[in-house]
Order: structure tokens, then sequence, then C-alpha cells
């Protein structure tokens, strides 16, 4: 994205609600391939590991890190660490077979 388009978007993207889950819900509809890729990701450490909890951080590095090595992007690859209890939500809740794997504290997203 180059600056002229990082200009309109956020424009287009000024709210009054800019918490945290407002934010998260506007990026995950602009990027909705994050989503799908930290529910496959998460789908295989589960099959080796169905009885283990593990951390939404671990699912974000491995997707920064698989971007990196595959990109040649000029830009900086932009994955919020805010919205990591967002997304480790949002899986459990609509992915059923998901539900249940990430550690968790109380946090904002518990509301999304």
């Amino acid at each position: 994205m180059n600056i002229i388009q990082k200009l309109i978007y956020s424009m287009q993207n000024k709210s009054d609600d800019n918490s945290i889950p407002a934010r998260f819900e506007r990026f995950h509809q602009d990027n909705p391939d994050v989503y799908r890729s930290l529910v496959l990701l998460t789908r295989q450490v589960m099959e080796r590991n169905k009885s283990r909890k593990i951390g939404i951080g671990m699912m974000y590095e491995v997707l920064r890190w698989q971007y990196y090595i595959n990109s040649d992007a000029q830009e900086d690859y932009k994955l919020p660490n805010e919205y990591r209890a967002c997304y480790a939500r949002k899986i459990m809740a609509q992915e059923s077979d998901l539900a249940g794997c990430f550690n968790t504290r109380k946090s904002v997203a518990d509301i999304v």
C-alpha cells in the first residue's frame, strides 16, 4: 500500500468507535486472509497436540515469518499485536473444532 492508498484508507475508516474491538473488526473485514491463515496454522498445531492449549502469539509469529519468507514486498507486513486476543476469541467462537484451543485471559476482546 503506497502513501496515497494509506491516506485514503485512513480517511475511509475514520469512526467514532476507535476501540480495539472496533478497529479489529475493520482490520478483519479488510484482511480476511489473516483469519484463514491463523485458522489453518492452528489446525496444523492442534492435529499434533490435541490435548494441549496453545498461544495465539505463536500463530502470529509463524504467520509473520511465512509472509517474510514468501514475499518480495517492499513494505513491512503489518499484523497488529493488539488484535491477537480478538483473533483468538473469534477463531474459538467460529471454528467448533478449535473451541478452547487458546490460552486466554480477561481482555477487551471478550466482547468480540
